[in-house]
């Protein structure tokens, strides 16, 4: 049995439970809650980052970050259920990267709330962050294509990124980008993990 640590909220913990459950693995994970805050936690041992996910496989090793595990799960799958073939590889790698790049820059905004008080809250670091989440959006949204029928790693996180957003930003994106609104839905019709995945604010 492989342990998965992470915690419900975490969008990038989150990528791995979908892609898990496209790669009919699920039942092969145990999951294991994770405080990343917590000193005594183990996780800091599991990964020396101190960061989730984190798998530990049945051997004891342990694999970090998200884009690792999703590689290591596509490989006990068969490999190339969740990477294309030949240049489209590299495009939904991209397209992981842009997503996880703006799930970074929102976990941040969300650590200066949680660990400053307003009056110490740094304005240009916000704006800083906030400006890489709204051009990852732009650039998403102006280059979304038509669905393909098989999802890619690019797919699950960009999904993920749009689901933190809602979850801690209120989903306020939404009012901004029809063609992503659309696309999410789109995913979680076809992802029924993705709504079992989501968190209440």
């Amino acid at each position: 049995m492989l342990t998965l640590r992470t915690s419900p909220a975490s969008p990038f913990g989150r990528k791995v439970k979908i892609a898990a459950s496209l790669l009919g693995l699920s039942d092969q994970i145990e999951l294991v809650a994770a405080d990343t805050m917590n000193p005594e936690d183990s996780l800091r041992q599991q990964n020396p980052l101190g960061k989730i996910p984190i798998l530990i496989l049945e051997n004891g090793e342990k694999l970090y970050d998200s884009r690792v595990i999703i590689e290591y799960l596509d490989h006990l799958a068969g490999g190339g259920k969740l990477y294309p073939t030949g240049v489209d590889r590299f495009l939904a790698l991209r397209q992981q990267a842009l997503a996880d790049g703006i799930m970074d820059a929102a976990l941040l905004q969300v650590y200066e709330g949680r660990y400053r008080t307003e009056d110490r809250q740094e304005p240009k670091w916000l704006e800083l962050q906030s400006g890489k989440v709204q051009r990852g959006l732009d650039h998403a949204e102006a280059h979304l294509s038509t669905p393909s029928p098989q999802l890619h790693v690019g797919h699950i996180a960009l999904a993920c990124a749009l689901g933190y957003l809602d979850l801690r930003m209120g989903g306020r994106w939404r009012e901004s980008y029809p063609k992503l609104v659309a696309w999410l839905a789109d995913f979680e019709a076809r992802v029924p993990t993705y709504a079992k995945t989501r968190v209440a604010a």
